[in-house]
């Protein structure tokens, strides 16, 4: 799987960290502009944990859309002194252990619980952890858990306020019946045939109709057959959109398209706009609504189930607890965990499983370079150890040359990650450019431009 540090977990302790406030300028390419989210800077609150064996260094990020990134490195701060001290075999012995003990400062907890910022946070720290584990074991990290039998994975999750709904006991029993044909999947992901990929690229709300089709017809010719594109903002243009969507891909040729509003909408606003859009065949409409309002969302995929569209939610879903309820009400068509906002791989795995149980697929959110990086790990371990079901990965392509283990597609599939880690690094240009506010980047006349721009909101 690629070069790695010849020691043992027991023989590696975390001694410091470093936070790092990365932003990259989207705002220059509407890379990332939707209905809610205008101007922003895709951005990377990033964590280095060194350890006392000198350049073996867990990386992990979590991410922000520019102005906020500050206190979520704050939050990184705070949350990565639970981990100094402690060696990898303590971390790593009893995960599901370790992450209660991430959240479990009972005065940080007043400003979650296990949401927010701090959970940003602890998602970066465990991200780190995580990282530094795959290096010290010469495994990416979708392998590390792909090879633990089904009591090891279920030991990695916190199966508190979640038991009425999925338990240890019945987890193990799901994962059991997944080991078959686990090895015929394996070679899928070996062949990089495991996690088909569908793209967002021409479908940023910034851009003007020929950029739209322009990218619309370079993503077809590579291999693309599903699309997503932003919707919300003005009923009359999103058709106009739309419909030059469907002129390029028609109805008959095998090609389905997504939409997304971007918690643009209320209930009853979001069943009358999309009435108006069903007639373009979307597969289904995300985030229609605030991403905590479960029942609003049941009521809305149930008025758009006779139209034959569905409802995709879970990019801004705060932890295991709200993807429960979710599943319970039966708000959402598609679970579409987060790699960031939820608490690492422990919390995504915990939420694989009652998906499975609910029979819902998991369908993690991108969106951004970075977050590919870290869910084309997720979705392998979906399909290889969790679900054995086959789904679908967005892809969305924005500054790429900034990153030392970017994500890859060939034939319209990612290709699996192989490099030992959680596919984290920058490469030192990047670095220097756009670490915030110091960067050569934001000191220059375009950067000090985009940092004065107005925050959005009138009176």
């Amino acid at each position: 799987m690629g070069a790695y540090f010849p020691v043992h977990v027991q023989d590696v302790t975390i001694t410091s960290f470093q936070v790092i406030d990365l932003r990259f300028p989207t705002s220059l390419d509407g890379v990332g502009s939707d209905a809610m989210h205008v101007g922003t800077n895709g951005s990377h609150p990033y964590i280095q944990l060194k350890t006392n064996r000198g350049t073996l260094i867990g990386e992990g990020i979590a991410f922000s859309n520019g102005r906020g990134s500050e206190l979520i490195c704050m939050a990184l701060d705070i949350f990565a002194r639970r981990v100094v001290g402690k060696t990898m075999h303590e971390l790593t012995r009893d995960m599901g252990k370790t992450w209660r003990y991430m959240v479990s400062d009972s005065q940080y907890r007043w400003i979650g619980p296990e949401k927010s910022v701090t959970h940003l946070a602890v998602a970066g720290v465990l991200n780190a952890v995580w990282d530094l584990w795959g290096k010290i074991l010469g495994k990416p990290v979708w392998k590390i858990v792909c090879d633990m039998d089904p009591e090891e994975v279920v030991r990695c999750i916190d199966f508190r306020y979640i038991t009425d709904v999925i338990t240890p006991e019945k987890s193990i029993e799901m994962l059991k019946k997944t080991q078959k044909d686990k090895e015929a999947r394996l070679q899928e992901a070996l062949e990089n045939r495991a996690v088909p990929a569908y793209t967002t690229s021409p479908g940023w709300l910034a851009f003007s109709g020929d950029r739209m089709r322009e990218v619309l017809q370079e993503t077809i010719a590579a291999g693309y057959t599903t699309f997503k594109f932003k919707v919300g903002t003005n009923v009359e243009a999103d058709r106009e959109r739309l419909a030059a969507v469907r002129e390029v891909l028609g109805y008959d040729q095998g090609h389905q398209i997504m939409i997304d509003a971007n918690q643009v909408w209320s209930v009853p606003q979001a069943i009358e706009y999309m009435k108006q859009l069903v007639e373009f065949k979307p597969v289904f409409i995300e985030e229609p609504t605030n991403p905590d309002d479960v029942l609003g969302h049941a009521t809305i995929r149930k008025a758009l189930k006779p139209y034959g569209v569905g409802v995709a939610t879970g990019e801004a879903a705060q932890n295991r607890v709200t993807f429960k309820q979710l599943l319970q009400a039966e708000a959402t068509d598609v679970c579409q965990i987060d790699a960031v906002r939820l608490g690492s791989v422990n919390e995504c795995l915990a939420v694989m499983l009652m998906a499975l149980k609910f029979n819902v697929p998991c369908v993690p959110h991108n969106g951004a370079m970075g977050l590919t990086e870290l869910t084309s790990h997720l979705s392998t371990i979906d399909y290889i150890a969790i679900s054995g079901r086959k789904s679908m990965l967005e892809n969305a392509d924005s500054h790429r040359e900034n990153l030392r283990h970017p994500s890859k597609i060939e034939n319209a599939h990612y290709v699996t990650p192989l490099d030992p880690g959680y596919s984290t690094g920058y490469t030192e240009t990047a670095l220097e450019k756009y670490t915030y506010p110091s960067g050569s980047f934001w000191e220059s006349d375009i950067g000090l431009e985009i940092i004065a721009q107005p925050t959005g909101g009138e009176l």
